[in-house]
């Protein structure tokens, strides 16, 4: 094996959640009389975390104070319904059993609130992915693209740089690895795509799960 570690991104790459983050946006917006926002809109939203993902939703000069709101309002929301059309990707479990059974170290370090991550990642995926990080700033842990998530889940998987992996579907995840000094695997059926994933210069893209374990 060239790796022993496995990092992924969790929106766009282990779970298809922008249904219900789309639904989670348009309910704060619509309570507060703004313009709803599209499907595309969101895809184009997401991977800054869900601070950023509100300031991009709501209309053009909304002050600060009300963006805060909304905010709130969107993690209340969210927090009760991010389950209701949230579902792993074809050929994510079976990629995900089939690292257990072959020893691999697997983590996820996403941008999603960290009380959305903990809530998922057990809810869909079991015990199958032991070392889980999400969005936490406010604890003194910069986001992605910085490496500090990164770096945290890999001495929490007792896993050197060098042995691990990191793979993900968008420009933010690129850059992650990048900042982090690993090796990065995109892949194409999340909210970016394979010819966007490539200007960004990632060398290597799946097209399906199970192809990952032919990259490693």
């Amino acid at each position: 094996m060239r790796y022993k570690a496995v990092v992924f991104d969790l929106d766009g790459t282990l779970l298809n959640t922008l249904e219900d983050l789309k639904d989670a946006v348009n309910a704060v917006l619509k309570e507060r009389k703004m313009p709803e926002r599209n499907l595309e809109e969101i895809r184009n939203f997401v991977g800054n975390g869900i601070a950023k993902l509100i300031q991009r939703s709501v209309p053009a000069g909304t002050a600060e104070k009300e963006t805060g709101e909304v905010l709130a309002a969107f993690r209340e929301y969210y927090g009760a319904h991010c389950q209701d059309k949230t579902e792993p990707y074809e050929g994510i479990l079976e990629l995900l059993s089939q690292l257990k059974k072959k020893g691999f170290f697997v983590a996820v370090v996403s941008n999603k609130a960290d009380f959305a991550v903990k809530e998922l990642i057990p809810f869909y995926f079991d015990d199958l992915i032991p070392v889980v990080m999400g969005e936490n700033e406010a604890g003194g842990i910069p986001k992605k693209p910085a490496p500090d998530m990164v770096w945290k889940a890999l001495q929490a998987l007792g896993c050197s740089r060098e042995e691990a992996v990191y793979i993900g579907d968008s420009d933010v995840d690129v850059q992650t690895a990048r900042n982090s000094k690993l090796d990065f695997i995109g892949v194409s059926w999340g909210f970016r795509g394979r010819d966007f994933l490539e200007k960004q210069g990632a060398e290597v893209i799946v097209d399906k799960p199970i192809e990952i374990l032919e990259v490693l």
